[in-house]
């Protein structure tokens, strides 16, 4: 499918989603938003899609909302309405893509772009990426997920800082609070990523996505219910082809051949 705003590539299994306005530094406007939406829905549907990986053109992973976009729109404009039709779809569309998404983090990635990049499962950063909530900057509060994800992530205490001081957390700082995975040297981050990407897409799929349905999960049960849930995830893969071949191959002492399934 042919996208205006956004790059999508397939490539041994794996789906590359490129946010592509640098000129605007990633900001979104409402096609992006539906487009990035739709381009995960199309990963989760493609069986031969098994690993997604999401990133930005240019110097930005994404600055957030176009605020020139909203400023040029007439009549009254509804914010709430404006996240519950667009961002809420997006976020929401990759929590439920049950495959792993890596985030490869190549700059700055500011208000909204903080949510998107936290919906990602692994996050990569370039030594040159930041994160910041710019939004009390225009007298608004964090959104797109992000009052949910990021104190999951790094804690109340330091979300709030991030949210009233607005101040750009560097890529080294992101590694030490948690917000990402690892930090690469920039030139080198594409080749980091792929690296990271290719033996997931060759490994059980359906395993990966039972796993972060079963995590999604346990943040709003009981001990109890988040028992019995991973039993029941567990259950579902054991029945898997995936299950049956990784046995054999660990008993036949081989490389198990995963058909994510």
């Amino acid at each position: 499918m042919s996208y205006e705003t956004i790059l999508f590539e397939t490539q041994d299994s794996i789906a590359t989603i490129t946010l592509n306005r640098p000129d605007k530094l990633n900001a979104f406007n409402d096609l992006m938003i539906r487009e990035s939406t739709d381009a995960f829905k199309q990963c989760g549907r493609d069986k031969g899609i098994r690993c997604v990986v999401l990133t930005g053109n240019g110097r930005a992973f994404s600055s957030g909302q176009d605020l020139s976009d909203v400023q040029a729109r007439e009549g009254d404009f509804s914010i709430g309405q404006h996240l519950r039709h667009g961002y809420h779809r997006l976020i929401k569309q990759m929590l439920a893509t049950e495959k792993p998404i890596i985030g490869a983090i190549n700059g700055v990635a500011a208000g909204a772009g903080v949510g998107v990049a936290l919906a990602t499962d692994i996050r990569l950063a370039s030594d040159k990426a930041s994160f910041m909530l710019a939004f009390s900057r225009i007298g608004l509060v964090p959104d797109s997920g992000t009052n949910w994800l990021l104190p999951r992530i790094i804690g109340q205490a330091r979300t709030y800082e991030m949210a009233v001081t607005a101040d750009r957390i560097p890529a080294d700082k992101a590694l030490e609070w948690g917000i990402v995975n690892r930090v690469i040297p920039h030139e080198q981050l594409m080749e980091n990523v792929m690296a990271w990407a290719k033996p997931m897409a060759t490994g059980p799929t359906l395993a990966y996505g039972l796993a972060k349905r079963a995590m999604n999960r346990a943040w709003d049960m009981s001990l109890d219910e988040a028992l019995e849930y991973e039993a029941h995830m567990q259950e579902l893969a054991a029945r898997s082809h995936d299950f049956t071949e990784g046995v054999t191959a660990f008993l036949e002492k081989r490389e198990a051949q995963f058909k994510g399934e």
